[in-house]
């Protein structure tokens, strides 16, 4: 179904939001970011969106707009319009030991291999609770979007309903979580898993040096 220009807009704003703050944007916040006159607007177009399976919401619920799969298999198809997928070539694989011959190879690296998936997002990561599992300040993660994990996943959670880290996620009890810095100087994050959700898993690492 045709969107208009005001409801891929909203849209556009929702997936923005969500990318940056890990959390979906409220009903206020997308009036205030798209100057709409009245959070009956917003609710009239979020409405539309939903019949249209582009959003689901939850009822009684903050910040309970979400994005379907509909909405990501449409964002990949345009990106893929716009541009021709990425790729490069792969010289060698090359060990971190003793040198290697390098050899020309056929063989290339293409970056749909890593962004074509549904529903993956790019993060900038600040700080260094992570230095020991080689993520640092200023990486890029690439991460896929879930809402479940295994013990040991490095995972993307919010806290609390406000506070969105980087951490690997250990279930140490049945109500308990431990969100693990890598890190020696570092203490775990212990909270009840009613307070925490899972809003990704690690996928790659990117860093650039030029």
């Amino acid at each position: 179904m045709a969107l208009t220009k005001r409801q891929k807009q909203v849209l556009d704003f929702i997936g923005d939001f969500i990318d940056r703050q890990g959390y979906s944007p409220s009903y206020e916040e997308i009036a205030e970011g798209l100057e709409l006159a009245s959070l009956a607007t917003v609710h009239k177009h979020i409405s539309t969106l939903e019949g249209k399976q582009y959003l689901r919401r939850g009822f009684n619920q903050s910040r309970s707009v979400e994005l379907t799969p509909r909405y990501f298999e449409e964002l990949r198809k345009d990106r893929a319009a716009e541009s021709p997928v990425a790729s490069v070539p792969l010289a060698v694989r090359i060990a971190a030991g003793s040198p290697v011959e390098s050899v020309e190879g056929k063989d290339t690296l293409a970056f749909a291999d890593f962004v074509g998936q549904e529903g993956t997002y790019a993060l900038q990561v600040r700080g260094d609770s992570m230095i020991e599992d080689h993520i640092c300040d200023g990486d890029y993660v690439l991460v896929e979007r879930t809402s479940s994990a295994r013990d040991g996943d490095i995972v993307v959670a919010l806290v609390g309903g406000n506070e969105t880290t980087l951490k690997r996620f250990y279930r140490d009890t049945a109500d308990t979580v431990r969100l693990q810095p890598a890190n020696s100087t570092m203490s775990p994050i212990i909270v009840p898993a009613s307070e925490l959700i899972i809003q990704g898993r690690l996928m790659a690492v990117l860093r650039k040096y030029a």
